[in-house]
């Protein structure tokens, strides 16, 4: 199965916006995490400059989309880490300073399962 291409995992991810049954593969979760940072980011230098101080035009923008995105985000998270054999449960790693984090990205970096595999809910 070849790669999914970086829009049709952008629209997946927001067509799939709090679908949190089913898989999603590598591709469609990193291409999704790497829109949702590079619009983040692109938002927040939107910073706005005055004489009297600097006026965060940008970064109100960025976390109104950080929330917009959240949930979107949770579902693409979870599908990958079905898809990866893991359960829903690991996402609480993030609570876990800085390790949380490392382990989450090795988990959402595994291969995909195979099939055949139902043990998961």
């Amino acid at each position: 199965m070849p790669p999914m291409p970086f829009g049709t995992a952008i629209s997946t991810g927001f067509r799939k916006y709090a679908e949190f049954d089913g898989r999603a593969t590598r591709a469609e979760f990193w291409w999704f995490i790497l829109f949702t940072v590079l619009v983040s980011s692109a938002l927040g230098a939107f910073n706005v400059v005055t004489p009297s101080g600097q006026i965060t035009v940008g970064t109100s923008l960025a976390s109104v989309w950080s929330i917009a995105t959240f949930i979107p985000t949770l579902a693409v998270a979870v599908r990958r880490l079905r898809d990866a054999g893991r359960r829903w449960p690991e996402l609480f790693w993030i609570l876990l300073p800085i390790a949380g984090i490392i382990v989450l990205v090795m988990r959402w970096c595994e291969p995909t399962w195979p099939d055949g595999r139902t043990d998961l809910k």
